[in-house]
């Protein structure tokens, strides 16, 4: 089997990585596989990057000043089919489509022309509405009827000027709509319901969802706080976020809930900021790219605290989760359905006193306490092996339909 998957970005952060852990199983288990990817650096043999640093940058401008996304990017969208051609993929895996990467009216062209199989995997909500990745982060529910007047117009993927995603939804649903074979596979049961609730119902909608490295994200004796100068004795929180922007609900969050801790807890906290983090119970580690790195946090630490209210699955919560810790998340999106029961809590969005009470409810029984059935969890739902192979019967079961 030959399979290509298109994504923004190839091996690092979540879908980078989920592109790069399926092109390995598929490798292993002797298939063949190469992954289209729009920008960063070509890290891997089974790689191919769709336009150049220029184009990309110039896609991103035009999508700022024009706000259309997946309008530009011509050549590039040119030189990828042309590689698709002479590749003869069995089936075609989309990953996010979005990023200044494509032109997708040529790209879907192609795409129902060739009536090679098709995977749309929803990492998260951008091909069902006009423009943002995750309505639920404005509690939008505009996507369900028509896009229009965008509350998140100067957010990625921002606008300067124009609302153009009545049109972009539009597009999204003629494009897509017009393909002969396709699977959308949600990273959750959420997802997936709201995928359900659209075009996208035209086509088989179910989910699998992602996965944690076992070999990675385990349960370790760890160090790690100590080298970073961090008091071990504490009750330490981590709470992980690839940016922390000042003016975003999860970082006022962060410093609400920093307010109202005791002495003897802190926050760790991981990722990207735009200034130093001030606050006597905050300990910004950084951002890391290391796995190893993340893993030997999370051990060290007695609980994770998820602020999000726009995950379609969540990923470092189960991270969390497979290293021992309980997680504690907002009752909204796919975050209740990652951790389950016995595995942590979840609480009404924003609600610091909520989130405290449970935060102190682990400090009293220990993270111990929940460890067991964290890691089950973990290894029955979120398994690398298992998730991977129920991908690839996906893939084998819409070659086996196309040829019917």
């Amino acid at each position: 089997m030959k399979v290509v998957q298109i994504n923004t970005i190839h091996k690092f952060k979540s879908t980078g990585r989920n592109c790069y852990e399926m092109e390995q199983f598929l490798l292993k288990n002797g298939h063949e596989c190469v992954t289209a990817f729009g920008h960063g650096k070509k890290v891997a043999e089974n790689a191919y990057r769709i336009n150049t640093e220029f184009e990309y940058k110039m896609h991103a401008l035009f999508s700022l000043l024009f706000g259309l996304e997946g309008y530009f990017s011509v050549f590039a969208t040119i030189r990828l089919i042309s590689f698709l051609k002479k590749y003869k993929a069995d089936v075609i895996h989309l990953h996010n489509l979005h990023g200044h990467y494509l032109n997708l009216p040529i790209f879907f062209r192609y795409l129902r022309k060739s009536k090679i199989p098709i995977v749309l995997h929803l990492h998260d909500c951008w091909i069902m509405s006009g423009g943002c990745s995750h309505p639920t982060a404005h509690d939008c529910n505009g996507w369900l009827l028509k896009c229009g007047n965008c509350p998140a117009k100067r957010e990625y993927p921002s606008s300067l000027l124009f609302d153009f995603t009545r049109k972009m939804q539009k597009d999204k649903q003629k494009w897509f709509s017009k393909l002969s074979r396709a699977q959308v596979v949600g990273v959750s049961k959420w997802v997936a319901d709201e995928g359900a609730k659209c075009y996208l119902n035209h086509f088989p909608i179910t989910y699998v969802y992602n996965w944690i490295n076992n070999k990675v994200f385990y349960p370790r004796n760890s160090d790690i706080l100590a080298r970073y100068g961090l008091d071990n004795d504490k009750f330490n929180i981590i709470c992980v976020s690839a940016i922390w922007g000042e003016d975003s609900d999860r970082y006022r969050d962060l410093l609400k809930l920093a307010d109202l801790l005791e002495d003897d807890m802190q926050i760790v906290t991981v990722g990207k900021v735009n200034a130093p983090i001030e606050h006597e119970r905050i300990k910004y580690i950084g951002f890391t790219d290391s796995t190893d790195q993340l893993a030997e946090l999370y051990s060290a630490c007695d609980a994770y605290v998820h602020l999000s209210t726009a995950d379609t699955f969540g990923k470092v919560i189960a991270e969390a989760m497979a290293c021992g810790i309980p997680a504690v998340v907002y009752d909204r999106t796919a975050c209740p359905e990652v951790v389950g029961e016995g595995c942590g809590y979840s609480i009404p969005a924003h609600n610091m006193a909520a989130l405290l009470e449970k935060l102190n409810l682990i400090k009293e029984k220990g993270k111990g306490a929940f460890t067991e059935n964290c890691v089950s969890r973990v290894s029955q739902n979120f398994n690398y092996e298992k998730n991977c192979e129920k991908t690839l019967d996906i893939y084998e079961t819409l070659i086996n339909d196309s040829k019917k």
